[in-house]
Order: structure tokens, then sequence, then C-alpha cells
């Protein structure tokens, strides 16, 4: 499966492929195929299911900072979509235009999306910041919407990191460098 939102980052070589390869173009054809394959292996979405009960994580990636907010931090390898870390109700979604700085430094420039869910325990913050390479978030839900524990919430093309809110009534089971996977990982567990 391909995430939503990157169809046009496949189309593109995909047509130049075959246009180069009509054309007799090779080199450019084999440039064209391995861009479709970078696109592929990095806009893939599986489908996951969560592994043990509690807090999931809402991205791929390196644990950055954990504490009453969980910081992570995708790389290029880590797919790139996001998930609800608790069932809940989309209670509002903020945008936030801004600039395209490293993620792994501290980035409240950077463009953000913020999306609250509101849950048995309270309110939860998902925020995606978009890194230097990436260009755009793509949001999957709307306000009011009802979302499931390890649902597809957006992604971030190109993406960088995501951090989250953790409500009081968890006790984190995760440190700065632990690797978790989206929709898969609990990196929290309900006391």
């Amino acid at each position: 499966m391909i995430a939503k939102g990157s169809f046009g980052w496949l189309a593109l070589p995909l047509v130049l492929t075959m246009v180069s390869m009509l054309l007799k173009l090779y080199s450019i054809a084999i440039v064209c195929a391995v861009l479709v394959f970078f696109f592929v292996i990095f806009f893939r979405d599986p489908d996951r299911m969560p592994k043990g009960k509690g807090f999931i994580s809402p991205a791929d990636g390196v644990v950055m900072h954990a504490g009453s907010k969980v910081t992570i931090f995708m790389r290029l390898r880590d797919v790139h979509v996001n998930r609800a870390p608790l069932s809940g109700i989309i209670k509002k979604i903020k945008y936030m235009k801004g600039v395209h700085r490293p993620a792994f430094l501290d980035t409240p420039q950077n463009e953000q999306n913020h999306i609250m869910i509101e849950t048995k325990h309270g309110d939860v913050s998902v925020i995606q910041i978009a890194g230097i390479l990436a260009r755009r978030i793509v949001c999957y839900v709307k306000e009011g919407d009802k979302v499931g524990a390890g649902q597809r919430i957006g992604t971030i093309l190109f993406g960088s990191k995501v951090e989250v809110t953790i409500p009081p009534e968890y006790d984190l089971i995760v440190k700065p460098g632990d690797k978790v996977k989206a929709g898969e990982s609990v990196i929290a567990r309900e006391r």
C-alpha cells in the first residue's frame, strides 16, 4: 500500500521511465526507474496492529525525547505515515506554515500540523513537524472524526518528526534512542 498524497511523486518518474524507454534513452530510464523504486519504498504504508495494550507510537523512528512529551525523529528509511496513539475524537486541527530546518534540531518555526485528540484520558496532542526535505504534511482526518488507536491520521512527505503528549495516567516504557514503529509499538502503559 502507498501513502495517501504521494501518488504525484510516483507518477512523474514512472511516466519519464516509460517515455525514456520508448525513446531508447536507457540511461535516463534507469535513473527514473531508480527514483520510482526509491519512492515506492519511501511512501510505503504497511498494515499494522498494536503489539499490546497502551499508548501507541504515532510515528516510526528513533525516540529523541521521552517525558510528558515524546519526540520521535523519522529517518529516511522509516515509514512516514502517522497514526493515532489512543482512540478518541479529533477535537481540533491547526496547520501552521513555516520554514524547513533539520528536524533533529529545535524546530519551533518549522511547518507543523497540530492534531488534538479527545480521549478518555483527556486531550492528546500529536504534532507533525516537517523538516529540511519535507515539503508537505498531508492530514487524513478532520475535526469530529472518530479514530481508533493505531489508525492512520496523516503523513509527512519526506518526513521529519512527531511530538506527542502523554496523559498523566500513563508511564513511559521508552527512552531516548529507542526505535519505535507507528501503530505497533507501545510507548506508555496505563497505571
